[in-house]
């Protein structure tokens, strides 16, 4: 908790740090911390009557309502705090068409998004890794130039719109993209404490709030009033504070040596580095502001793998920064050379040393940290034989798997789709509730009625026939449900390994895509809901790692588990058209023939991809009869892989 209030308050500082990511469970109290910032941020001069916020110092000159002229009228008011709804359009976020302007008074007029309201205050996005990836990218983009460019409608704008932007997310619902991660400034972690006095500290203050909302406030406005003044003191001793070359080289020895990509780490820790150093009061930057700036903007960018948790090791980031040797009164003194295990009794050997050849060290040795062991044999299943849990094998590119023909779920990476955002390839009559104006087809709709209509002046007299909605296409997400046979033939000549790497690569893919996944497997004599369908693909990497495998092959089983899930996730989201993807070599030895299932399937146009893992020189191809009963498509495992050779010449003969 400590860390996230030091962020939010380096942030209140320097807003060109770049805004903080709040990443925590459920009920850690981060919404609140969010609105609790306000509060105590310095009231703002702005223009009286100017929408976009404009300060009276020094006025934007391309501002909207502007120019404003020196002098203009100004007024005082409190720092806003704008929240960003998770279902809100990219119109509402960055401003648009007036529409009921140019209809109604003939005129071109610019409506004011989100964006412009949180200038020069907060915007907040609750749940952000839930906020469609097109507006992340344009609040981003926004929040890193200062400026909202609008070109759409007829209209091109710009205004400042310069903001702390802070956003929270909880991790089980699903991540954010590491190239979206890389934009937030700073990010921490916060879970609810675990002592049980903080614990009852807090219900206290809860209920003291619930009960007296205006005396509790009075009993900390004075707390909130130093800190208010504090952060008003260190943004104006900002500019005053110096950089030095040496802090300048250890900023870029941490970022060096945690192989961050690209170097908006750097910057982003320099600017980090630069607000602690004003905040503590002091006129240079030091070591430990560095330090401090490296475990706020680092963690979430060290992110090798989508899957991979942010963190950042201490005692590396000590060794990037030239840690001084402990001093000769230390309890722990470097030992003497020629006694490396300082006689017994000192440091214990570093992980990576080797024991002298021959020593029997076994009880000795202190326990170290090893890397994960092998994972051991599990017990024998209800099939019988033994379950080996095979370590996936490499992950890879995948191949665009994707549902036929052009659904309406949420907008994604995946599947065609009719969406609020996209390519407009034309109009059409709503159905309904108009959900996007196409301005263009209900002008020419009303314009052949205006004498009849008995029009006078520049506005057009329109009627509720006359509104034409958008018809754009672009991409959805999809349920992906993984059906993966897990019984003793795919375990047979070490396959399990490479179906787990390729099953791997395709949660990879559908983490990118922004895919909700379930997995089901199958084995002995039932098939097992490993993961109900969930957004969060790192739940189903952990299943993964640990499935084991072993008995007889329920196919039938498996379809019909499938059958149902799909069917109780449809009522819950009718709108996302789900991709059942089934791994097997084809084979059934238990329960009934899968035709009757598959037909099941196919009769509810559930699209489905068989991917083939048979393998050896004689094959039975029953994993293609599965994929025609199935109504889907059959992929052999070995070409899975993006740019595959299989691949290229698939094209060549889609082409021709």
């Amino acid at each position: 908790m400590a860390d996230m209030r030091l962020a939010l308050l380096l942030n209140a500082v320097s807003p060109a740090i770049g805004g903080v990511l709040v990443r925590g469970e459920k009920g850690t109290a981060k919404s609140t911390a969010v609105r609790a910032l306000t509060s105590v941020l310095p009231a703002v001069d702005v223009v009286a009557g100017c929408r976009f916020a404009c300060s009276p110092a020094a006025p934007d000159p391309q501002c909207p309502d502007g120019p404003h002229e020196a002098g203009a009228e100004a007024m005082v008011r409190a720092t806003r705090l704008v929240e960003l709804p998770v279902g809100s359009t990219e119109d509402r976020l960055t401003g648009s068409l007036d529409v009921e302007a140019a209809l109604t008074r003939g005129v071109t007029s610019f409506q004011p998004g989100l964006l412009a309201a949180a200038h020069r205050g907060v915007l907040y996005v609750d749940e952000v890794n839930l906020l469609h990836d097109h507006l992340v990218d344009l609040l981003l983009d926004a929040a890193a130039l200062g400026t909202n460019y609008v070109e759409r409608d007829g209209v091109s704008v710009r205004h400042a719109a310069r903001f702390l932007l802070v956003g929270t997310m909880n991790p089980e619902e699903g991540e954010l993209r590491p190239q979206l991660l890389d934009r937030f400034g700073l990010t921490v972690e916060v879970a609810a404490p675990r002592e049980p006095a903080a614990r009852v500290e807090v219900v206290r203050r809860r209920m003291a709030f619930d009960d007296d909302p205006d005396a509790f406030a009075v009993r900390f406005a004075a707390e909130e009033a130093a800190l208010a003044e504090r952060i008003a003191a260190a943004r104006s001793a900002l500019s005053s504070v110096t950089l030095p070359d040496h802090a300048l080289l250890q900023i870029a020895d941490v970022c060096a040596a945690f192989d961050v990509d690209g170097l908006r780490a750097d910057i982003v820790m320099a600017r980090t580095a630069i607000a602690h150093a004003a905040w503590e009061g002091r006129e240079t930057v030091g070591t430990e502001d560095v330090r401090v700036a490296a475990r706020l903007a680092l963690p979430h960018r060290r992110r090798r793998n989508p899957f991979d948790a942010p963190g950042l090791d201490e005692q590396q980031l000590d060794d990037a920064l030239g840690e001084p040797e402990p001093p000769d009164d230390d309890p722990s003194p470097t030992p003497p050379d020629g006694d490396p295990d300082g006689g017994g009794d000192g440091p214990e050997r570093p992980v990576d040393a080797q024991p002298d050849s021959g020593a029997d060290d076994t009880a000795a040795a202190p326990e170290q940290p090893t890397a994960p062991p092998e994972p051991r044999d599990a017990p024998a299943g209800p099939g019988g034989g033994t379950q080996a849990a095979a370590a996936p094998g490499e992950t890879y590119r995948i191949r665009r798997l994707e549902a036929p023909g052009v659904g309406r779920g949420a907008a994604g990476r995946r599947s065609r789709a009719e969406t609020d955002t996209g390519r407009v390839l034309g109009s059409r009559v709503p159905d309904g509730r108009l959900r996007q104006l196409h301005l263009v087809a209900t002008l020419a709709a009303a314009a052949p009625h205006q004498r009849a209509r008995g029009r006078r002046g520049p506005g057009l007299v329109l009627q509720r026939d006359d509104l034409r909605d958008a018809r754009t296409e672009g991409r959805e997400s999809n349920l992906v449900l993984f059906l993966v046979d897990a019984s003793g033939s795919m375990a047979a000549r070490k396959r399990m390994s490479a179906v787990k790497g390729a099953v791997l690569s395709l949660l990879l893919d559908a983490y990118q895509r922004r895919d909700k996944v379930g997995m089901i497997s199958f084995r002995g004599g039932a098939a097992e809901v490993l993961l109900p369908p969930t957004s969060s693909v790192e739940a189903g990497a952990a299943r993964l790692t640990t499935l084991a495998t072993g008995g007889r092959t329920p196919l039938e089983a498996g379809l019909l588990e499938a059958h149902a899930t799909l069917r109780r996730e449809r009522l819950r989201d009718p709108d996302r058209r789900a991709l059942l993807v089934v791994v097997t070599d084809g084979r059934h030895t238990a329960g009934g023939e899968p035709g009757r299932a598959a037909e099941l399937l196919r009769r509810e146009g559930v699209a489905a991809v068989v991917v083939d893992c048979e393998s050896g020189p004689v094959r039975l191809g029953l994993a293609g009869a599965l994929a025609g009963q199935l109504g889907g498509s059959a992929v052999q495992l070995g070409e899975l892989a993006a740019g595959s050779l299989a691949e290229a010449v698939r094209t060549w003969r889609e082409a021709a």
